[in-house]
């Protein structure tokens, strides 16, 4: 390593360090460590019909805090794999030190992962899902505003048919990424009536000769990984029941990654 953690911690958080344009391998993406522990919260609570699977929604009572975020929770999780380095060995610091570490962190690309010696050092914590257990109101705060889950270049794709065909280059191409790039995001929707429109970070997959199950971290369920299939007999995603959604078959187009397939 070329400098010592407290070097590059000593340069300031709010210094931008430059980012590698050399091809970086990641680490293996792991649940427990590199997601955040609280949830993009509802506005309407959905109840879903056990016997025709069907949705109806109502305005939750308790009126919820931090909406509207799935994009912005995903592209933050992707953001802190690929330009953050948490060292646990240094001391807790204080609230202004980890709003200016975690605006150095979103204010980077999320398509393109820092070099090593290049990441912003996190002091105090060994990982996303400690920081954000202990550090919630500052990253709720920081990682970005609703609009921002709205305004993602790649959601025009939605409004063009998605075809079985698109779906198989999308699902190849996904299995690939997960060997060779960071974590890749999804969006998962249905169009014209949007029923679901949701972001997903994908970090694993299982394959049969049925199916491919791609493991996801799901903003609105923290808890545990949930799971994204993808049938290669009929070139088509589906995505399980939910507390938000009723199952069934969705598109996919990939975000944050130049060309929306």
């Amino acid at each position: 390593m070329a400098k010592s953690l407290k070097e590059s911690q000593s340069r300031g958080a709010e210094e931008s360090l430059p980012l590698s344009r050399k091809p970086v391998t990641p680490p293996p993406f792991e649940f427990e460590r590199d997601t955040l522990t609280f949830a993009n919260e509802l506005v309407w609570e959905y109840r879903v019909d056990p016997l025709s699977g069907q949705v109806k929604p109502r305005r939750n009572e308790r009126p919820p805090e931090y909406t509207h975020r799935c994009f912005v929770m995903a592209r933050s999780v992707r953001q802190f794999f690929c330009h953050a380095r948490f060292d646990p060995d240094q001391p807790v610091a204080t609230e202004e030190t980890y709003r200016s570490l975690i605006r150095a962190v979103v204010r980077r690309s999320p398509r393109v992962p820092s070099a090593d010696n290049a990441r912003v050092v996190v002091p105090g914590y060994d990982s996303l899902r400690t920081l954000s257990h202990a550090q919630s109101t500052l990253l709720k705060a920081e990682c970005g505003p609703p609009w921002q889950s709205y305004f993602v270049w790649s959601h025009w794709r939605m409004v063009f048919p998605i075809r079985r065909r698109h779906q198989q280059r999308l699902a190849d191409r996904l299995r690939q990424a997960l060997r060779t790039r960071p974590p890749p995001i999804v969006h998962l929707f249905r169009f014209p009536r949007i029923t679901i429109n949701h972001a997903l970070v994908l970090f694993g997959a299982t394959e049969s000769e049925r199916e491919v199950q791609f493991d996801a971290y799901d903003p609105n369920i923290p808890a545990h990984p949930v799971k994204l299939r993808y049938d290669r007999v009929t070139r088509t995603f589906s995505f399980p029941p939910t507390h938000y959604w009723g199952g069934g078959p969705v598109s996919v187009t990939e975000a944050y990654s130049g060309w929306p397939y």
